[in-house]
């Protein structure tokens, strides 16, 4: 049976929700190798052995929300909480440009001060993509109708908002307090403005298959032009409790089953997640992004492992390139992923048009 699913797959035949569930049930060693060597095929036939590289910016750490899965909640006490001016935003965006990234991801925590001021954070966006010529991400929180306009118009390319789950219920257990459908109206919204979306899955959190098999189903009909899924970890001060020393094995065949699903999408593998150690199986699972990559001892904070790798230089565009080596992969050229985000962008506008999405 899991020949004959991975050869339909492969032919871009549309595989029932069971078929997922039982691509995703896997554990045998020798089943999740050969989905992990269809999902890099896949991968090969559809970008070659380039891969994306994102440069991450976390320029708040302040929140207003409380994720019961996150550090940076605003109950917790641990974090420490800083917001870059201007000046370093634009320093480590034109580092990170220098070092080679192909996009700039501008991250905040849900922080009031731009969400409820979005012309503080368009001015963030202006003067990055001014400075360095690159497309930019913002990973800002919820922001209205009037927010997403201002970053659009600013320059942003990308507006990424996780679910992290699409069953509600656990939704509400995750991001208590929040709403589910002005998450997902933002969501449509930005994409009719013209930005592409990232959306996001978290596992270890209580997931079930078929909660993940659901969320597959949410992010096709959606149209998110980037599809990550990272592994819950435990944070010091979070209500969450989770795996002490998680096996990744949800998320790594998450990776691969997506990749199968969605041959065309960009799929990141986190630096977040376990640093430069578990890039390599990220990436042997089908993921064609590497995100997170943060120049050392700026001050910058990353998300799930606030710290990891980050001031030992690990999570560099210098830093992963031995693990690309070993993976028989390579950085895309700025024009490669440029030229991506123009015919995915012009093929979500025509879909729009059409009404398609």
């Amino acid at each position: 049976m899991l020949e004959t699913l991975l050869r339909k797959c492969l032919k871009g035949n549309q595989i029932s929700f069971g078929e997922v569930e039982y691509l995703l049930s896997r554990t045998e060693e020798s089943e999740t190798n050969q989905i992990f060597a269809a999902a890099r095929q896949a991968r090969q036939a559809a970008f070659g052995n380039k891969v994306f590289l994102y440069g991450f910016v976390y320029f708040s750490t302040f929140c207003q929300n409380s994720c019961t899965f996150c550090y940076y909640r605003k109950e917790n006490a641990n974090p420490h909480r800083y917001r870059k001016t201007l000046r370093e935003v634009v320093a480590i965006a034109e580092e990170l440009q220098k070092s080679g990234v192909h996009l700039i991801d501008l991250t905040t925590g849900d922080d009031p001060f731009y969400t409820k001021h979005p012309e503080r954070l368009a001015s963030i966006v202006k003067a990055v993509k001014e400075k360095t010529g690159l497309t930019v991400m913002v990973s800002p929180g919820l922001l209205d109708r009037r927010g997403l306009e201002l970053i659009q118009l600013a320059g942003a390319d990308w507006f990424a908002l996780y679910q992290e789950t699409h069953r509600k219920a656990l939704f509400t257990q995750l991001r208590q307090g929040q709403s589910y459908e002005k998450r997902m109206l933002a969501k449509r919204y930005a994409q009719d403005l013209g930005m592409l979306l990232e959306e996001g899955l978290l596992t270890g959190v209580g997931d079930t298959l078929q909660d993940r098999v659901h969320s597959f189903s949410e992010m096709r009909q959606l149209g998110a032009a980037q599809i990550r899924t990272m592994t819950f970890i435990q944070q010091e001060g979070a209500p969450l409790k989770g795996t002490v020393n998680p096996e990744y094995h949800s998320e790594l065949m998450n990776i691969a089953v997506m990749r199968l699903l969605f041959p065309d999408e960009l799929i990141p593998a986190s630096l977040d997640v376990e640093g430069l150690a578990g890039l390599e199986k990220r990436l042997m699972a089908g993921a064609n992004v590497v995100t997170s990559i943060i120049p050392p001892e700026q001050g910058f904070s990353g998300v799930a492992n606030c710290k990891h790798d980050i001031d030992e230089g690990y999570r560099t565009v210098a830093g992963i390139q031995n693990t690309l080596k070993r993976c028989h992969l390579e950085n895309a050229d700025t024009q490669d992923y440029n030229r991506w985000v123009a015919d995915r962008r012009n093929a979500d506008k025509a879909n729009v048009r059409t009404g398609c999405r």
